[in-house]
């Protein structure tokens, strides 16, 4: 059992920045792959970024690459997602996720899910 709880959401005016945390607790010993997803009204959940266990391997999708960033301390347990450049076409519910396989875009390969924390990007 995993528990993920992301914070870091809110609103910032396009061409800004947040950073997005996510905090594992449980059974953190695991070496879980992390992605993020994120899912605005009306629309279906999309992929955003994931990341391996030892944070070696990173992927992002084509919409956020070259403005977001996702980073792992494992010491911490926590997961980043580090957004530059904001677009109000980011503005979504965004959620962390842990996968017990290797990175993957496909949500149903996801073991364990957070609550999401919003993020609004005005224009």
């Amino acid at each position: 059992q995993v528990q993920l709880v992301e914070s870091g959401g809110g609103l910032v005016q396009a061409g800004g920045s947040l950073r997005l945390s996510c905090a594992a607790s449980g059974r953190t010993a695991s070496r879980y792959a992390m992605g993020w997803f994120r899912q605005a009204p009306g629309t279906e959940r999309e992929f955003v970024a994931a990341i391996s266990w030892s944070g070696s391997s990173t992927y992002y999708a084509d919409s956020v690459k070259g403005r977001f960033t996702i980073s792992r301390d494992n010491a911490k347990n926590t997961v980043y997602l580090q957004m530059n450049s904001l677009k109000p076409e980011d503005t979504a519910v965004y959620v962390c996720a842990a996968s017990e396989g290797p990175p993957t875009i496909s949500p149903n390969k996801y073991d364990y899910w957070g609550q999401g924390t919003q993020v609004t990007v005005s224009s």
